[in-house]
Formats: C-alpha cells, sequence, structure tokens
C-alpha cells in the first residue's frame, strides 16, 4: 500500500434480494443473522460490510460459493446497485453517479476481467484488445497503437493477428487482461480469473500478475477460493461467509490470529510456516541484549527453517528491508510455528 487515503471505501453496504429490500432493509437490525434474512425470504447477499482499500493495494477476496464475494465486487463497481450502505470511489460516492458519469468511470477509471474471457471470436488479437478503446472514440492509429503496447506487455508480441480459436487457455486469459488494461485503469477488478486453468498455466499466470503488479500499481481486488494463489498476490486478504467480512488482515495475521470460529476452520489447514514472516513474531527490543547475524523480517519461517534449526541463539535480531533492526524473534516460537507445539 502506498497511500493512506482509501481509493474505495464501503460503509455498511448491504446488497439484498427479495421483493420489497428497501423496505425491508429499513426496519431491519443490522445484527440479523444471515439464516434469520432468509427465514423472511430475502437473500442477504453483501451482509453490512464496512472495508477500505489504498492506493497501490492488492486485496483478495475469498470465500466458498455463495459467500457474497462477487457480489461484493460487483458491487464496488456499481454493476449492482446496493440496497443500504455507501460505496465510495476516490471519495465520491457511486451511488449518486448518473448513468453518464458512471460510465465514464468504468471507462476511465477501472478494469474487469472475469472467469469467462469473454473475447469476441470474429476478432484478432489486436482488435479484441482495442475494442475497449473503440467504444470510447478514439481513432483506429492511437486505439492500435496503444493495444500493441499492451500486447507486448503481457507477453503476447507477435501473435496479434491470431483469433482466440487459434490461442490456448492461458493466451486467452492473457488477452483479456490486455484488454482491460487498454484503458489504462486505476482500479483493476478480478473475479477468479485463473480458475479455469490448469494448475501450470495458472502458475505462469500468477507470476505474470506480479510482474504487471510491480510495474503499474495499480489498485486491485481479486477474488480467488484458492488460498495458496491468495498468499502469492495479497497485501491482505478478506475471508466473506454468509455475505459478511468475517476478517479482514495480513495473511500471516488471519492464520495466527483467526477473528471467528469460521475463519480458524477455513485456515486450519494452512502450513502456518509458509505463511507467517519472522516481522510479524518479532517482539519489540526492549533492551535485550542481541548478537550476530540478523534474520531477514520479510523472510517466512518456512525459508528460515534451516536458520532456525542450525542457530543456538534463543532471541535473534530482525532486520527490515533496509537492514535496520526492526526487533526480536524468540527462536523457540518460530520453531513452534515450523514444527508444530511440543506434546
Amino acid at each position: 500500500m502506498t497511500d493512506a487515503k482509501p481509493v474505495i471505501s464501503c460503509r455498511d453496504v448491504w446488497k439484498l434480494f427479495g421483493p420489497r429490500p428497501d423496505a425491508y432493509l429499513a426496519g431491519l437490525d443490522p445484527a440479523a443473522s444471515f439464516d434469520s434474512i432468509r427465514a423472511d425470504g430475502y437473500v442477504p447477499a453483501v451482509r453490512n460490510v464496512s472495508l477500505d482499500i489504498a492506493k497501490g493495494e492488492m486485496l483478495v477476496i475469498m470465500g466458498l460459493s455463495g459467500s457474497g464475494k462477487s457480489t461484493l465486487v460487483r458491487c464496488m463497481s456499481r454493476l449492482l446497485d446496493i440496497t443500504g450502505g455507501v460505496i465510495e470511489v476516490e471519495g465520491q460516492a457511486i451511488g449518486d453517479l448518473s448513468e453518464r458519469e458512471l460510465i465514464d468511470l468504468r471507462r476511465n477509471k477501472m478494469g474487469m476481467v472475469f472467469q469467462s474471457f469473454g473475447l469476441l471470436p470474429h476478432r484478432t488479437v489486436l482488435d479484441n484488445v482495442a475494442f475497449p478503446l473503440e467504444m470510447r472514440g478514439q481513432d483506429i492509429h492511437t486505439r492500435r497503437a496503444r493495444a500493441m503496447e499492451v500486447i507486448e506487455l503481457v507477453g503476447l508480441g507477435g501473435r496479434e493477428d491470431y483469433f482466440p480459436r487459434e490461442l490456448s487457455g492461458g493466451q486467452q486469459q492473457r488477452v483479456g487482461i490486455a484488454r482491460s488494461l487498454a484503458i489504462e485503469p486505476d482500479i483493476w477488478f478480478l473475479d477468479e480469473p485463473f480458475s479455469a486453468l490448469d494448475p501450470l498455466i495458472r502458475r505462469e499466470m500468477q507470476d505474470e500478475f506480479l510482474r504487471l503488479q510491480a510495474m503499474l500499481g495499480k489498485t486491485i481486488v481479486f477474488i480467488t477460493h484458492d488460498f495458496d494463489e491468495a498468499l502469492r498476490l495479497a497485501d491482505r486478504i478478506a475471508i466473506m461467509k454468509d455475505g459478511a467480512v468475517e476478517q479482514i488482515d495480513r495473511a500471516d495475521r488471519i492464520v495466527m490470529e483467526p477473528a471467528t470460529p469460521y475463519v480458524a476452520k477455513f485456515t486450519e489447514d494452512i502450513d502456518k510456516a509458509r505463511v507467517v514472516h519472522a516481522s510479524a513474531l518479532a517482539m519489540p527490543v526492549n533492551g535485550l541484549s542481541l548478537s550476530g547475524e540478523p534474520v531477514d523480517g520479510r523472510k517466512t519461517i518456512s525459508q528460515l527453517a534451516r536458520v532456525l534449526v542450525n542457530d543456538d541463539r534463543a532471541i535473534l535480531p530482525v532486520a527490515g528491508p533496509d537492514g535496520a533492526l526492526v526487533g526480536a524473534l524468540d527462536r523457540q516460537r518460530a520453531l513452534n510455528v515450523l514444527l508444530g507445539e511440543a506434546q
């Protein structure tokens, strides 16, 4: 994250499906359970959600099927109108925007990639990528030049004259990503974009995505049901259940300090040593006498396994990205994360 001011802010957001959702919500106790709302004949697809997303942050939203994650993202882009609450994008309540203003926001600020590639089969890669710029009214030379830039960016140079049917699944997904990038969005919504790909291609696309994010610094909301994918990509993870956000935090805090029994159950099979970084376990120095080589606070306990097993110091200094001391690591506590608590 690079800026304290949120790019997207959700406050007490509800999305109800049912016969008279506005009237029903007006008399609803905000603490009402999912089951009680369902018993009244309504579906609380998003239930009293409040969260902020900072500039340059990648927030990954997770949850089982039907948890509300896709509905929440569609509310953030106002593909769905919310029933209650407020969603602001760069300080502007998007529910107050006129249709023209909303179209302008999507065309100029937002990029979207969904599970289905949605490519136009009768158009080449170049024309597919240039399509949103054509809808914006740009002249043919400008839009084709921009399309070629992003085609090269996603590694499809030389395939700009191919048709979708001539591409692999991974290549088609790259076309979808290139098309969303063509408008140079500040905000990028991705709804399980790699779920249809085989594991090898999926890994390649995650690598490509991380490369693009490092270059472009977009504000990203990324939906997945794969915790390993979330760990690779996320600055923070939001876990949803029955339309509500159960916990939103860094991955290491979620697995070490689950906020609810559901989050604990959701993460119980995760190898904590692969998730928890040394800096997350570091305690204040507070006059402790520290000596020897510090460990890198950015590394996970798993990455530090050999050091932890072979080192005989009880307390290890922890260094930040610039090499400065940021805390002290209790070696036994770290070993407990790595090997499990002694029985």
